[in-house]
């Protein structure tokens, strides 16, 4: 088995013609390639640490939610989260009794 060269998920697994999938991210490569070194984006929390998929973070503010009554309140346990490097709610995640949410990493800290 071949690690992942994009999230390190260890249950890559191979495709055909010599290519490899993850299961995880869906990221598709040819490890006999020569991969370029890529400095990548990083999401960081409110604290400068850096974020990565499946991390579990905690909420540092009340954050409205538009058309919840209620907000999510500072101090929510969010598990599991997904990154999303293509908008300005940089992480995926579901909160019980909200869904599925889209929030700005500067109002989370690692947890």
């Amino acid at each position: 088995m071949k690690t992942c060269p994009n999230c390190e998920s260890p249950y890559a697994y191979e495709s055909g013609n010599n290519m490899y999938t993850c299961p995880e991210c869906a990221h598709e490569w040819n490890p006999n390639e020569k991969v370029e070194e890529t400095t990548g984006a990083k999401i960081l929390d409110s604290n400068g640490n850096e974020l990565k998929d499946g991390d579990s973070v905690i909420i540092i503010k009340n954050l409205p939610v538009k058309g919840s009554p209620k907000p999510i309140k500072a101090g929510t346990k969010v598990k599991n989260i997904r990154l999303n490097f293509d908008s300005d709610h940089n992480i995926d995640c579901k909160i019980d009794e909200f869904g599925a949410m889209a929030i700005k990493s500067e109002f989370v800290r690692k947890g």
